[in-house]
């Protein structure tokens, strides 16, 4: 086992990088070197990477009546899920403006369910899998009557199919254990949701 040396060189370099694919997504060939924890070598390596935009989340929920928002639609990176691809999430979408991430999650609540919402609140920012991708996601939580919400949503132009479903929140909550939830920013949103109802409950 090596050590990491106290103060060790903590230096990295991007040597070369070109763009293999530029479609729908983009997918970038880097060539890099960092060093290593032994403060004494430096690692050269080759990866493809994930060039893809940042991403917002948003989970409205009504205390009156303890119910969220949450949508269906199919995702093609599910489908060797069981028992079908059409995943149940949270509503959200890409950073692809100038607007700032609170911005467009207000915007997406209302392009993928028809909820008009004032302000949000950040639950979390994080990266999304830093060993592959560019992607940065940020997290909201919204608090808004959510009364005559429902129906099928999205923009025609962007081949959006959305389902969006007024849930009870204590039923949310028991879709992360049924795994009716799967995807992180919802899993991290419903749990956040649990926390604040229990401190509430308190």
């Amino acid at each position: 086992m090596r050590k990491r040396k106290h103060g060790a060189n903590r230096q990295w370099q991007l040597e070369a990088r070109t763009t293999l694919h530029d479609g729908f997504y983009r997918i970038d060939s880097v060539s890099f070197s960092h060093a290593q924890h032994d403060g004494e070598s430096n690692l050269s390596l080759e990866r493809e990477l994930f060039v893809r935009g940042n991403v917002v989340g948003v989970l409205p929920y009504d205390p009156v009546n303890d119910t969220v928002v949450l949508v269906e639609q199919f995702r093609i990176g599910a489908m060797y899920q069981k028992p079908d691809p059409w995943m149940t999430e949270i509503i959200a979408g890409m950073i692809d403006t100038d607007e700032s991430p609170a911005d467009v999650a207000i915007r997406e609540a209302r392009e993928e369910a028809g909820v008009e919402l004032s302000h949000v609140e950040l639950i979390s920012h994080y990266l999304a899998s830093p060993g592959s991708s560019t992607e940065e996601v940020f997290v909201f939580h919204a608090e808004t009557n959510l009364e005559c919400i429902g129906g099928v949503h999205g923009l025609c132009e962007e081949d959006e199919d959305i389902l969006a479903c007024v849930v009870p929140a204590e039923k949310a909550i028991a879709m992360l254990d049924t795994r009716e939830i799967r995807n992180a920013l919802s899993i991290i949103a419903l749990q956040w949701l649990k926390m604040k109802r229990g401190m509430s409950a308190g």
